[in-house]
């Protein structure tokens, strides 16, 4: 008796579901395109951290402020995110100060820091670098001694910034990174002693109030330190404890050229005063 031998089916069965993936992504782009898209809310890369990366998210986005240059000088704030900057343009629009991220844990540092540190400094801006800080990975007394041999130190040359210790929500974990308020204190106190011991001049201070208020208690015992104010919108709003005025102020994640803009609590003259020290 002969045996029926069927013909190859597996290629046509592989051809009609292409087929029918083909109509129904065709028939229903937005269930495709949501199937392609990355996570929002996937956990970012180790040091791909930045300035003000939790604000929005965290304090909401407003105004922005009113008022001129000629009253508070205007400044950027750039991280590795921002690649290659274009310096003569920022200094064309008229910002005449720069932070650069140096450093983030003990285990990364900027590529572009030299091309953004550097860059700044060689079109006449005055410049300063910054840290990020990850309380739960080592020290602050390690990490200020990180920062400051990855170019986060000071020189007395009259256009150099005192380094900024950036404090704020873990982009990577929990908000406090696993510290209780007391314990951030401390980690903070030791940082700020151990770069005054390195450099001799007091780190400026980069958080938000409602970080430092959920995260240290709202801790006033730093007002040595100038403070650099994070908040988007018309007003600087209330500060932390300890601070009776802000030396600087982020007030935007989307300025002209790079993103983060600053502004200074007073003219040009008084950027000068802080570097000189």
């Amino acid at each position: 008796m002969p045996v029926h031998r069927p013909g190859p089916i597996r290629p046509r069965r592989l051809f009609l579901v292409a087929l029918l993936l083909t109509a129904f992504s065709l028939l229903h782009p937005a269930a495709a395109s949501a199937a392609e898209a990355p996570d929002a809310t996937a956990t970012p890369a180790r040091g791909s951290a930045h300035m003000g990366m939790g604000v929005v998210a965290h304090d909401g986005q407003g105004e922005l402020p009113a008022g001129t240059r000629a009253s508070q000088a205007e400044g950027v704030d750039v991280a590795s995110y921002q690649g290659n900057v274009s310096w003569s343009t920022l200094w064309n629009s008229g910002v005449r100060w720069a932070y650069t991220k140096a450093s983030e844990g003990t285990y990364y540092r900027n590529p572009y820091f030299s091309q953004q540190y550097t860059g700044s400094y060689d079109v006449g801006m005055l410049r300063g670098a910054y840290h990020f800080a990850t309380p739960d990975t080592s020290s602050g007394a390690t990490q200020a001694d990180y920062f400051v041999d990855s170019g986060g130190g000071w020189y007395g040359d009259g256009r150099t910034l005192p380094g900024t210790l950036d404090i704020e929500w873990n982009p990577y974990g929990d908000a406090c990174f696993g510290k209780s308020q007391s314990a951030m204190v401390t980690w903070i106190r030791d940082f700020l002693n151990q770069y005054k011991a390195r450099t001799g001049r007091n780190a400026v201070i980069y958080t938000a109030t409602n970080w430092w208020t959920q995260c240290t208690g709202n801790y006033g015992g730093f007002s040595a330190s100038p403070l650099w104010i994070a908040r988007y919108a018309s007003t600087a709003g209330t500060l932390p404890a300890g601070w009776s005025s802000y030396t600087m102020w982020q007030y935007t994640s989307s300025g002209p050229t790079v993103g983060d803009h600053d502004r200074f609590n007073g003219a040009l003259d008084r950027v000068q005063a802080l570097a000189g020290g």
